[in-house]
């Protein structure tokens, strides 16, 4: 398992976007890496993104993928927040999260479970019967994955202590921006050497 912190910093309304490109690219990367992707948001001053979000990967090769994401990552595209604005590169940064409390109980109330069959991490170890199981917290809308056990009763476990992970992952968001504080990795951004480039509205990594 492996947890992520996408950062806008304290810049525009286009590197908010940018981090909400950045965390759909991550979980579609996850994706074609037969990896478990679970992700919560901060508040968004707006419709352009987030000023960060949580994204937690799990499976055999998390750690792998997350190396290629931590550092700065610069987008190169016109503004579309503001369209004459002469600027076109806009930084946000992707680092290690700090440790998330302990989740709370949740209300078996609030919660749904759905089985479903899915392959196990990079397509090996398919699974024969539905034993993968997604996990929903009815109030909010917050779901999660788990496939990398054979046995249901083991990944519903699992589901389970995901979800509550990001449910205290989006209070801790939620809190830091009240408190008007950021986390250090904030006031930590780089711009001189990004890790990963990506360009235009798409978001598409530069070649």
């Amino acid at each position: 398992m492996k947890r992520l912190l996408i950062s806008s910093g304290a810049g525009p309304a286009e590197c908010r976007l940018a981090a909400a490109h950045a965390l759909r690219r991550l979980a579609a990367e996850a994706e074609e890496a037969g990896l478990d992707f679970a992700a919560v948001e901060g508040p968004r001053p707006d419709d352009w993104g987030p000023v960060s979000a949580l994204a937690t990967l799990y499976g055999e090769g998390a750690e792998l993928l997350a190396r290629r994401w931590l550092g700065t990552i610069l987008w190169t595209a016109d503004s579309p927040a503001r369209p004459h604005h002469k600027r076109r590169n806009w930084f946000i940064g992707v680092y290690e999260s700090p440790e998330i409390p302990q989740a709370p109980l949740l209300e078996p109330a609030d919660l749904r479970f759905e089985a479903f069959r899915a392959g196990g991490p990079g397509g090996q170890h398919q699974n024969v019967t539905d034993s993968a199981v997604r996990a929903i917290h009815i109030p909010t809308g917050l779901s999660v994955v788990a496939r990398e056990e054979r046995s249901q009763h083991r990944n519903k476990a699992a589901a389970l202590a995901r979800l509550g992970e990001m449910l205290m992952g989006q209070a801790v968001l939620a809190a830091a921006s009240a408190r008007r504080k950021d986390w250090l990795a904030h006031k930590s951004l780089e711009r001189g050497a990004p890790v990963r480039r990506f360009k235009g509205p798409r978001f598409l990594p530069e070649a």
